[in-house]
């Protein structure tokens, strides 16, 4: 029997939640079409929300026990696409897509699960409230205990993270954040990987023909000593653990020797093409001896500790190098930080409380590092209106497939896991 879309929606309010906002195109730093959207539900469910400064998404549904800790969910309003119309449709495997670009899955899930949440717990807090009668003749209305809950719904997510560094941390009251944008139902990420540039330059300190200066073995070639030194150093995982990798070291780019006029070439007449390494060397001069290599790696890191045992490392190799060609050649390296790690937090609260969360779904979840940059590295830079460093963890609440691109596509039945997975860890959470 093929599967009715709208039906679905119709019987899944959290589905219908995700479509409205997938059908709503939102590129970074176009996102006011979905943040209106945004308000419009909150406001139609008398749910507290309004824009920052910067316009993202702030909303609070207030501690019925003050005894309680609150919990934040965290959510990016922007898409990898452009701003044409969304047309979604469900495929006979159950999975929804959108036709002939990117659906949007990624973040809108996340702001789906907790535009439910929000509504479903403040509806519950109305429906299962309890009216007291007080010893003097008045009365108390009593409601179900829960802390607070608090959303923040980001801009430009994609292309600079500048919402979540425009966030106004110092008003929020949560230490825990639940960041709800990993592709996989069921995981939680509980710390994440850095990012920093490592360039090398190797320099010869004479050059000259290849042919009339071969023989003088004081011109050494820079190239050739560049290979010589990148074969020490380490590539790939450099460590790892029961989570997962933690540090890696990945070499992006080598530059070397006599590629100048064949760049200047390809500049002057304006070539046009996907595979500009042939182009370039089929104009590379060979009869030089090369003064000049180049080359760039990435380095990531969940833990501090480790990045900077692989970075002294790999400025011990130079060492060694430069003491080896001394008055021959020269070699540098220089480091550059571009996105800080979040590292694994002793306190597990988050941890059991996804996992008893999880087994109540009927799911296993699944806890983890993960080897890529996200707003989680952001939170943990910060403190709350308490003073309190933020605590975010990474949640996966529904199996996406190809992000980012045409073929991108979610799965409605994990879809609808997930928001129950996040149903139930606010209630472990609360006790409840």
């Amino acid at each position: 029997m093929a599967v009715n879309l709208e039906q679905l929606r119709n019987e899944n309010e959290v589905l219908d939640i995700f479509c409205n906002l997938v059908s709503v195109p939102s590129p970074s730093l176009k996102e006011e079409k979905v943040s209106k959207w945004i308000l419009g539900f909150c406001s139609q469910n008398g749910i507290d929300a309004k824009l920052d400064n910067y316009g993202n998404v702030y909303i609070r549904i207030p501690a019925t026990d003050s005894s309680k800790e609150s919990i934040m969910l965290s959510s990016h309003m922007d898409v990898v696409g452009d701003d044409s119309p969304v047309e979604i449709y469900l495929d006979e495997e159950g999975f929804i897509h959108a036709k002939g670009r990117t659906l949007g899955a990624d973040d809108k899930v996340g702001v789906a699960c907790a535009l439910k949440l929000a509504k479903d717990l403040k509806q519950a807090s109305v429906a299962n409230s309890l009216t007291v009668e007080n010893p003097d003749g008045t009365e108390t209305v009593v409601y179900p205990s829960h802390g607070g809950l608090e959303i923040m719904f980001t801009r430009d997510e994609e292309t600079g993270m500048s919402g979540i560094e425009h966030a106004e941390f110092d008003k929020i009251l949560s230490k825990y954040v639940l960041v709800c944008d990993a592709d996989k139902l069921g995981q939680l990420q509980i710390s994440g990987a850095s990012y920093t540039n490592a360039k090398i330059t190797v320099k010869g300190l004479k050059g000259g023909h290849s042919g009339i200066d071969i023989e003088d073995e004081t011109r050494l070639n820079a190239g050739k000593l560049l290979a010589e030194l990148l074969a020490e150093f380490p590539q790939g995982v450099f460590y790892k653990d029961e989570t997962g990798v933690i540090t890696s070291c990945n070499l992006g780019a080598i530059v070397a020797g006599g590629i100048q006029n064949s760049v200047a070439s390809i500049v002057e007449k304006g070539t046009k093409t996907n595979d500009y390494i042939s182009e370039i060397m089929k104009k590379t001069s060979t009869n030089i001896i090369n003064v000049l290599g180049m080359a760039s790696y990435s380095i990531r890191s969940a833990s501090t500790a480790k990045e900077e045992a692989l970075k002294t490392l790999m400025v011990t190799i130079v060492e060694k190098f430069n003491h080896k060609y001394e008055g021959l050649a020269e070699a540098k390296i220089e480091f550059e930080s571009h996105l800080p790690p979040f590292e694994k937090a002793d306190d597990d609260r988050i941890e059991i409380a996804h996992t008893e969360a999880c087994k109540r779904v009927g799911i296993e979840n699944d806890i983890s590092s993960f080897h890529a940059g996200a707003e989680t590295h952001i939170y943990c830079q910060h403190k709350n209106s308490n003073g309190e460093t933020f605590m975010p963890m990474l949640l996966g609440l529904a199996d996406i497939y190809n992000m980012h691109s045409a073929n991108e596509k979610v799965s409605y039945k994990s879809l609808l896991k997930g928001y129950e997975v996040i149903k139930n860890t606010f209630d472990v959470f609360n006790g409840l």
